[in-house]
């Protein structure tokens, strides 16, 4: 009786009762008893049934370890096994250059943007808001209610002419800013005051009387009305605010501009749309009113435009290059992905015949080597740039305004795709000493950085609770995790001695024994371990170079099969189209 479905595809004539005598070449090559095998079976997903010879399991054997070692051969390998052409790596070439382009094409858009709206917003503040100083912290506030007066008039009514400061702003702003119209009339602004309901304080006495439930009270100031705002003793009763309920004063009006900057680089001028509010911040009811000036920004295409001259709107050529790269992304995510599925099933295969052969399962760390992280990335990558395009093709089209969240995507999707480049570099031995280095020691790193992370965050609790109120770097637990990230990278130390406050001696020990204390354990001690770690890796790879890496159940496995890539025996029936390449490479 004759087995015939030893593999997919592979009819074997071996004997099942008894093992006939074979010839001692056939014996030394199982192979040469394979009399024919299905060109559609490249992969060879074979049913590793109970061999019933010995012939038959060293076949079998065979067939399994030639398997795993052309998957796990580089591209190169693969080539001169089986004539494979390395689409994956042609695929990754043309897609870095192609991601760059795009970055680098949305990058200085992105920043004549990013440009023209901090610019905008630093004129806003000059225009509207009276006596206003360029700023380091950009902190703006006065102190007295005729002030607070004087700036909401100023917003509204120019000293000299409403009309001068509200219909024609052209014609005092030196950039292209006009209100928005609506019909033949302008916008009107909106004035909103948010006060407590009820208070009557009595400081002196040491009383008060107080509603927390906070009310709203808005109106608009029409183009062709005069406003005033003020006291009942200056009879300008359009608008009076009790300082002791006030907590918030918000004026909210609209601009118009046009963005000319981008004719220079052959794009069609975008219109921006201004939404500009001044907020008197009375929350702390401190003294201290804060003035800010927000903008938010849509971007559309303007109605009507016309330039002349060789400036041409180019849009709809960058949208074919974006549509380029979209379906680059999407060959090299079905090819990773294609390859990732045939990890996890060559690895459940290997499973099932190391059980059934060996009658051992295959641990943990044999199984990970299947999964090839390198591809998970690309197709991460790939996803976020196909995104990625896909915004910026809104954007260019002035559907959507997502600077930011297109930024992200495409940023982080060039990064990706500029990191899997190393994965080809690993192939050398010079150049893998990197990723092995990083691989090996991010285990033990990743452990280390938990136990470290507890201490690290004691002393932020600490250092926010007492030191809070006395420095301005311990203010909030973001500012304080700052300080100390800089603190353990030796930045800005003097400056966090010296303006630690001296109003409460105790405090001001404290924060001795506490800077010393966190410097001296994070820089000494913990910096110090952890670079011993990665130089300790650094050193234990350098002799697995030389003296040989100590090999897994699955590579020793695989090490059994001695043929190497170009010797012909990893190639198929199908294969023979091709192997003129591996002649020429011979």
């Amino acid at each position: 009786m004759e087995g015939r479905q030893v593999g997919a595809g592979c009819e074997i004539q071996l004997s099942r009762t008894a093992p006939a005598p074979q010839p001692a070449e056939e014996m030394a090559n199982p192979e040469a008893v394979i009399t024919n095998c299905s060109s559609h079976e490249e992969e060879n997903h074979c049913n590793f049934n109970q061999p019933t010879t010995i012939s038959e399991e060293l076949l079998l054997e065979d067939q399994m370890r030639r398997k795993l070692k052309f998957f796990f051969m580089n591209p190169c390998e693969k080539f001169w096994a089986r004539g494979r052409k390395p689409w994956k790596l042609v695929i990754q070439i043309l897609k870095i250059a192609m991601v760059t382009i795009q970055l680098v094409i949305f990058g200085l858009s992105n920043q004549m943007v990013v440009a023209f709206k901090e610019e905008n917003t630093l004129s806003f503040k000059h225009l509207f808001l009276k006596g206003y100083v360029d700023q380091i912290d950009d902190t703006y506030a006065v102190y007295t209610q005729s002030e607070v007066y004087d700036q909401i008039n100023f917003a509204v009514n120019q000293p000299f002419s409403f009309w001068l400061k509200y219909l024609q702003l052209c014609n005092i702003s030196v950039g292209n800013h006009a209100y928005e119209s609506k019909g033949s009339k302008q916008s009107a602004m909106a004035i909103c005051q948010y006060f407590y309901k009820r208070g009557n304080i009595y400081p002196g006495n040491d009383t008060f009387d107080i509603d927390p439930e906070i009310e709203t009270e808005c109106f608009f100031v029409e183009p062709d009305e005069l406003f005033h705002i003020g006291t009942l003793e200056e009879k300008k009763l359009n608008l009076t605010l009790d300082f002791h309920r006030l907590l918030t004063v918000e004026l909210q009006f609209k601009l118009k501009a046009i963005n000319l900057q981008t004719v220079r680089h052959h794009e069609l001028p975008d219109c921006y749309d201004f939404t500009l509010t001044i907020i008197f911040d009375n929350m702390a009811h401190s003294g201290r009113i804060k003035i800010s000036l927000d903008s938010d920004v849509s971007i559309r295409e303007c109605e009507d435009w016309h330039v002349s001259g060789s400036t041409q709107k180019n849009t709809h050529y960058t949208m074919i290059f974006d549509g380029f790269v979209i379906l680059t992304c999407l060959a090299s995510l079905m090819l990773c992905f294609r390859s990732v599925i045939k990890g996890f099933q060559l690895q459940q295969e290997f499973v099932q015949f190391f059980l059934l052969h060996y009658k051992k399962e295959v641990s943990a760390s044999d199984q990970m080597e299947f999964v090839n992280g390198w591809y998970i990335m690309i197709i991460v990558s790939d996803m976020l740039t196909i995104i990625g395009s896909i915004l910026k093709m809104e954007i260019e089209a002035k559907s959507l305004t997502s600077y930011d969240v297109c930024s992200i995507l495409l940023g982080t999707s060039t990064m990706l795709v500029w990191l899997g480049v190393i994965r080809y570099l690993s192939f050398f031995q010079k150049y893998n000493l990197l990723i092995l280095t990083l691989q090996v020691a991010l285990p033990i790193v990743v452990r280390f950085c938990c136990c470290v992370a507890m201490i690290y965050l004691g002393y932020c609790f600490c250092g926010w609770i007492v030191l809070g109120p006395y420095h301005e770097k311990f203010r909030s637990l973001n500012i304080v995790s700052e300080c100390l990230f800089s603190l353990i990278n030796g930045d800005d130390m003097f400056a966090t001695f010296a303006n630690m406050q001296q109003k409460s001696y105790l405090v001001w020990l404290f924060s001795r024994v506490y800077l010393y204390s966190f410097i001296s354990l994070f820089i000494y001690m913990i910096l110090s371990l952890f670079i011993a770690l990665i130089t300790d890796t650094y050193e234990t790879i350098k002799r697995y170079q030389q003296d040989g890496f100590p090999e897994s159940e699955l590579r020793m496995f695989m090490s059994e099969c001695k043929d190497l890539p170009n010797s012909g025996k990893y190639k198929l029936q199908n294969d023979h189209a091709v192997s003129i390449f591996c002649c020429c490479k011979k």
